[in-house]
Formats: structure tokens, sequence, C-alpha cells
């Protein structure tokens, strides 16, 4: 097959018309320049240029190919300029799975601010509802970057984001309109509990935890996202188990958190830790951190009293 250097060589010296200027612009010797051209002839059996006393011009065959070896070249030199400009963080694709809990809180100001600062880089965004399927969703190509809980099966590139607290939401009246202090998982599978669907895979690790403590959580209503089940527990419908990144700073219920703390890691899956888009979005990302919301931190303070 034809190398790029040598079809390279060759629209050189039939745009010039001289072996000599073609070497001067490709900062090559003309012996190595008229290797190339040999090269070229050699693959394609036949003579692409001829020789005339004072300079070349392409023979039948060359006339027939140079539109082509053109567009190789042009082609070849798309490659390398696209290539510097995703490498620069400029442009390009980055496909993101995200857990759906974390994409308003954690995600949103991120996506914001890269497409401030890098309107030429496309972002997909894919929701999962389960930390395996996440886990999933990069391993099997479909995602360039994940965010969200530590999988259960994960032996990939990772990097911490930091830890998320579960606190239990409930509407504001049953509070007494503030928090009045931590609930035990006893405590809380006293309640009525909005809990999620067997997709989300928030439901089984928090029933896993409450079996640790002795209890199980016996739901009266399930839904697939965590942000629903919060609004749920605003409304009177129950208390449910929600991760701060889930609740808004408008949240019109309250919160308390458990005792003892239960909290979980959030981490960023790289399918290929040496993409460039996938290294500046990982570290922005991680300088995000985990935020809490203020209303909520300050609710969560007063229940702990301090």
């Amino acid at each position: 097959m034809a190398t790029l250097r040598a079809l390279e060589c060759f629209v050189a010296v039939v745009e010039f018309g001289s072996v000599t200027e073609a070497a001067a612009r490709l900062h090559m010797s003309q012996p190595a320049l008229s290797h190339q051209i040999v090269a070229l002839e050699r693959e394609l059996g036949t003579p692409v240029v001829e020789r005339l006393p004072r300079g070349v011009r392409p023979t039948v065959t060359g006339r027939a190919v140079v539109a082509d070896a053109r567009a190789a070249v042009a082609a070849a030199e798309r490659v390398v300029a696209t290539g510097r400009v995703v490498a620069s963080g400029a442009g390009g694709q980055l496909r993101i799975g995200c857990a759906e809990s974390m994409t308003a809180g954690l995600l949103a100001p991120v996506l914001r601010g890269w497409h401030r600062r890098r309107p030429d880089v496309h972002l997909a965004l894919t929701e999962v509802t389960s930390a395996d399927a996440l886990a999933e969703l990069v391993s099997s190509g479909q995602a360039d970057i994940g965010i969200g809980p530590r999988p259960s099966r994960w032996d990939g590139p990772v990097s911490l984001v930091g830890r998320e607290e579960v606190v239990v939401a409930s509407t504001a009246a049953a509070a007494g309109g503030a928090a009045t202090g931590p609930m035990t998982f006893a405590e809380v599978a006293e309640q009525p509990v909005v809990g999620y669907h067997p997709d989300n895979g928030l439901g089984g690790w928090l029933d896993e935890v409450a079996a640790q403590h002795g209890v199980t959580l016996a739901a009266v209503t399930r839904t697939r996202q965590a942000s629903t089940a919060a609004q749920l527990a605003a409304a009177g419908l129950g208390v449910a188990l929600v991760p701060t990144t889930a609740l808004p700073s408008s949240f019109p219920g309250a919160v308390r958190p458990l005792e003892p703390p239960l909290t979980r890691a959030v981490v960023v899956l790289l399918a290929n830790p040496s993409d460039p888009l996938a290294q500046r979005f990982d570290a922005d990302v991680r300088r995000r951190g985990v935020p809490v919301p203020a209303a909520i931190a300050a609710q969560l303070s007063e229940a702990r009293g301090l």
C-alpha cells in the first residue's frame, strides 16, 4: 500500500513541477524524495511522473490519481489538526455516564463550565440508577467516563471525588417544622418508608445496611429515582433515605442524619486514563467535590446540635 509520505511527495512534485522545489518545500533531500516517488511507482506498477529536461510533469496515471492523492494528504492533515485540538481540550466528544442522583447537584455545574469554556466539545450524557450499571457502561465502551458510587465490580482506573452522606428525608410537618435529631435505622424502620425500585442499586444497598442493623425497611411506595423519593417524603408519604447529592437547596421537606452516620464513596471511573478530555473532566469533577446545599447542611448541623 502506498505510504502517506509517498503520496505527499507525489502531490508536491506535481504542484511545483520540480523535484528540487518539492524537496525544498518538504524539507527533504532530493534523493529521499525521488526514493518515495520510485516506491509509489513500484506499488502502482507504472510511472506517475515524466522526467523532463527542465522539471517533471504527471503521466496519464499520475493525472488519474493525483486528486485522490491530494484528498488522502488533506485527510491526514485534518486527522493531525483534529487530534491536536482534542488533545488541547478544545474539541472532540466526551461520553459521560452518571448516577442519576448526582446529575443535578454534582455534575450540572461541571457541564455548565465546560459548555462555557469549551463550546466545541460535545458532551453526551447517559444516566443510570446503579453503580454496577455505571461500571458496565464504561467497561463496554459506551462511556468514556463514569461518575457515581463505587461499584462492586470494577478493576479499571478510578479516582475518588469524595464521600456523600445518606440522610432521612421527611415532610417538614413531621419534624415539627425542623429537624429534631439523628435517627437510627430502627427508628426509620418504624416509619412508612418511600423505597426504591429493584432497578435502583441504592435500594439494594440500603436493604443490606438495614439488615446489618437488624431491621427491614418495608416500603409503602417505590420509585426509581432518589430525587423523586425525597419529594414524595416531603409530600408526607413517609420517610426516605436519600443521598445529599439528590437534594436541591430548595428542598421543601426536612432532613435528619442517621446515627451512626451513613456515607458512601463517590468516584470517577475512567475507560482510558490517558485520554486528555477525560483527564480534564476528571480533574474538574474532583475539584467540584461532593457538594451539600447550604440549607441541607444547616438542617443536618442543627439536628446534630452543632
